[in-house]
């Protein structure tokens, strides 16, 4: 095949596997994502394993044009092939793992999944490879829509006050932030008369710094930065597959990469996007840090610390503004780690909720006598996400804290900046040990010890998402080289 029908694959399969979903008995729906979501994971590999054997750097394909104005085109090179493995291949597992929590057996949400569950979670898949692999501002637009249509249906899938309210917060906010593309599109089309990401670069230094002020907007609402994060804490209400899809895996991510893939587009970038960039990310990440301190129920811990991750991202993303390669690759890496890890922290938790019947942290004691699998998954995400090596997590900080010493040779006021991060990874290890020691050592209590056993899907996926978090930044340095 070529790359082409393959990024066409991977994006329309899913849509396909949606309406099918809807049509098929709702026994049968649950079997129908799991097929389209392995098609689409298929094309996705397909996609970086002929980008690989091609010799090619980057191959874009224009989709629909009006006149010789490009609307929709897809471009494949290393970082769109990548992070579209990430986000189709984990959307695979959390749809497997879904065959065993949306079930009867969920002690603390007994509940068969429907087939909207089902469909929205494709419809979300094929939305997200569309917007990694779009070559115009437009594309990315529109899935930066559809993506957020589909939040606001998977938060408030269970249909509680709370959880509907959740959703429209979270529809509202990624919406307004839309705003911010909509200019950034305008400007662009009216200096160059195109909607290329690649035309970023043509622009002169005032249109570019209201063009990437407008992405930067959009990317604080869906990587939910200060002040639009308001939205990520409640969406927790949504069952937790979704959550490690959605705030771990896809929709938190589509932030952090069209500002990466305008970077990598933009050539010279008006240093003042990356001052504005810089000085949001270490905000965010002292709030971010401060807020999880008194959470003790596991997924809103957990939204708290995805709020600072990103801000690593955005951090690295804007360092790399100053000239730093290095800052660049990093935040690329921690976008294709941090997938792994995190998703892996959420199906912990909800492996907890399934087997317990709560994911409230001081209720958790003793979990390694009862669930050594859980007890592993627990350890090795606390180590992935804060950043201890040999785990995925601590080869995407390495870089960034490298390439910010470094460029703080030169730009003397990063310094503090950097050491505010390297304070704020260090206590955020200590303070989610510190759960992890009340937690999963001692006597099990009442709980754990009437856990019941978890379903083979699940298990699975907990293996797998273990695995990555010691091997994905192996394959994201290799790949990015």
């Amino acid at each position: 095949m070529t790359l082409e029908t393959l990024a066409l694959l991977t994006i329309l399969s899913p849509f396909i596997g949606a309406i099918l979903t809807v049509l098929v008995p709702k026994d049968t729906a649950k079997w129908v994502c799991q097929c389209f979501a392995g098609i689409a994971s298929a094309g996705a590999i397909g996609i970086a394993i002929t980008l690989l054997s091609g010799g090619e750097s980057s191959v874009s394909y224009s989709l629909l044009s009006i006149g010789q104005v490009e609307l929709f085109g897809i471009t494949i090179d290393k970082v769109s092939s990548l992070i579209t493995v990430a986000v189709v291949v984990l959307g695979l597992l959390v749809s497997l793992y879904s065959l065993g929590y949306m079930s009867e057996g969920n002690r603390e949400h007994p509940h068969e999944g429907m087939p909207r569950y089902y469909a929205f979670l494709l419809i979300f898949i094929g939305a997200m490879a569309g917007l990694v692999l779009s070559s115009t501002i437009l594309g990315q637009l529109f899935f930066f829509e559809v993506t957020g249509a589909c939040s606001w249906s998977l938060i408030g899938y269970y249909q509680s006050p709370k959880s509907l309210k959740a959703a429209l917060k979270a529809l509202l906010v990624t919406h307004v932030g839309s705003i911010g593309l909509f200019v950034a599109a305008a400007f662009v089309f009216n200096a160059t008369g195109t909607f290329a990401i690649s035309a970023l670069a043509t622009l002169d230094e005032s249109t570019k710094t209201i063009v990437f002020m407008g992405i930067l907007f959009a990317a604080w609402a869906k990587s939910a930065q200060l002040p639009l994060h308001v939205w990520l804490p409640d969406a927790m209400n949504a069952p937790t597959p979704v959550s490690a899809y959605l705030h771990a895996a896809s929709m938190v991510k589509v932030g952090v990469y069209i500002f990466a893939r305008a970077i990598m587009e933009g050539g010279e970038i008006p240093e003042i996007i990356g001052v504005i960039g810089v000085v949001s990310a270490i905000i965010t990440l002292i709030y971010g840090f401060i807020m999880y301190l008194p959470q003790k129920d596991m997924k809103r811990l957990l939204a708290y610390s995805t709020i600072t991750q990103l801000s690593y991202i955005f951090l690295a993303l804007s360092l790399s503004i100053f000239g730093s390669k290095l800052a660049l690759e990093g935040g690329i890496t921690y976008i294709f780690n941090h997938a792994f890890a995190k998703s892996l922290f959420f199906l912990v938790a909800g492996a907890f909720s399934y087997t317990m019947g709560t994911r409230m942290l001081p209720q958790l004691k003793g979990v390694v006598k009862k669930s050594p699998l859980l007890a592993v998954g627990f350890c090795v995400a606390t180590l992935a996400i804060t950043g201890v090596p040999p785990f995925n997590g601590f080869f995407s900080k390495f870089p960034l804290f490298a390439a910010g010493f470094e460029l703080s040779a030169e730009h003397s006021w990063l310094m503090p900046i950097m050491i505010l991060a390297l304070i704020e990874s260090v206590a955020s290890f200590g303070w989610i040990l510190y759960w992890f020691g009340k937690s999963v050592v001692g006597e099990p209590s009442e709980a754990v010890a009437n856990a019941k056993p978890l379903p083979a899907s699940m298990k699975v996926v907990i293996v797998f998402l273990i695995v990555m978090s010691l091997c994905s930044s192996v394959i994201a340095a290799n790949w990015l080289v």
